[in-house]
């Protein structure tokens, strides 16, 4: 584990040099210089985006609206979406395609749900018309068992393995004693076969866990993704006050919250026992103070190639992308911070199939901006 100083390269921060016609902003980074273009405007903070087969986007709106982004124009909600608890932090969140989609037209996606107990956060497989206008086979496929008060902390990222489970990540719901009770479902990475069922590699079968477990000691996991070159799952985290942490998660795993973190209570009081103990998982890399942490993507792709295998952070609390460099070990070597303050709370940000990055502000009045390339740096 290693935490790195903030590096503001001062390149990164020369953010508005040129800006072009079309609204589209000219910024220069460490490396490539990049465009930043707003695609479509007047979300009402947007959770997550895909791209769909023919480049159109779906958008998730915390409020309980999925929307389709095709040619600048935001359509009308997508009919029959469930009525999702919309308070705090709560509401409709991620959103995954299945591997199959362009025949299938399967998705997931993940909610806050009341219930008479409280609330938490629920998955569901849904297909989407033809016509694009509403969902059908709306089914949850994951439902924690405990609901409770307060509305915050749900986690509630998926990852799609490239067997087809899945992998949802659910926080401690504001109660970071249950990040350590292996029979409830917060504070946890879920893992479940496509179905909602579970699958024969799951750690625990019987007894000591939940069978939908595959790790836990996590506070608030908000993002989650594969590496497409070597297969590993990561997940960024939300922290106290310090303690957003980046983790490689492995089955049967304990990460540790609250009885180590590198944070302290929003009070200042410490929490737990430390930083470290036998038996529990050290973090990849740390951020002190926090950043709030929102979606992880990996890069890999053909537009930014000096980006390779860059790990890339979206930021809430200083309303930025934090772009990661590794050596070719693995180890975390150096900070970018990029569009610091000048978007508003970044809450989701992906790799498109042509090597852009997507990514949707956390606002009332919410944006999908994608980066690319500058014309005039090819590469």
């Amino acid at each position: 584990m290693k935490r790195l100083p903030a590096l503001h390269f001062a390149a990164a921060l020369i953010l508005f040099g040129a800006v072009s016609a079309d609204a589209a902003d000219t910024i220069n980074t460490q490396g490539p210089t990049v465009r930043v273009e707003k695609l479509a405007g007047g979300l009402d903070h947007p959770w997550a985006v895909e791209v769909l087969p023919d480049g159109a986007y779906l958008v998730t709106e915390r409020p309980g609206r999925m929307r389709i982004i095709r040619d600048g124009k935001l359509s009308e909600p997508i009919g029959n979406v469930p009525k999702v608890s919309a308070r705090g932090q709560g509401g409709l969140m991620d959103v995954a395609l299945a591997p199959d989609f362009a025949t299938s037209r399967k998705l997931y996606f993940t909610a806050a749900i009341a219930k008479a107990q409280g609330s938490g956060t629920e998955a569901f497989s849904a297909t989407l018309s033809r016509d694009e206008k509403r969902l059908d086979a709306v089914t949850p496929v994951f439902t924690m068992r405990r609901f409770t008060s307060g509305n915050i902390q749900y986690g509630s990222r998926i990852a799609i393995a490239p067997d087809g489970t899945l992998f949802i990540s659910v926080g401690d719901r504001g109660d970071r004693d249950r990040s350590q009770d292996w029979k409830d479902d917060a504070g946890s990475i879920i893992h479940i076969n496509a179905d909602g069922s579970i699958p024969a590699d799951n750690p625990f079968k019987e007894g000591k866990a939940l069978p939908e477990i595959w790790s836990k000691g996590h506070r608030n996991p908000q993002g989650i993704t594969f590496d497409t070159k070597d297969g590993k799952l990561y997940t960024v985290e939300h922290g106290a006050r310090g303690g957003d942490e980046i983790n490689q998660l492995e089955a049967g795993k304990n990460y540790g919250w609250p009885i180590i973190t590198y944070g302290r209570d929003y009070s200042g009081a410490e929490i737990g026992e430390g930083t470290a103990k036998k038996g529990l998982e050290q973090p990849l890399y740390y951020w002190d103070p926090s950043i709030a942490p929102g979606a992880l993507a990996i890069y890999r792709g053909a537009m930014f190639p000096e980006w390779d295998g860059d790990f890339i952070v979206a930021a809430l609390k200083f309303q930025l992308l934090s772009r990661l460099q590794r050596d070719e070990s693995g180890a975390f070597v150096a900070e970018e911070r990029l569009f610091e303050g000048e978007y508003g709370r970044i809450r989701d940000v992906i790799v498109a199939p042509d090597g852009a990055l997507l990514m949707v502000t956390d606002e009332d009045d919410g944006a999908l901006l994608r980066i690319s390339r500058a014309e005039a740096d090819n590469g």
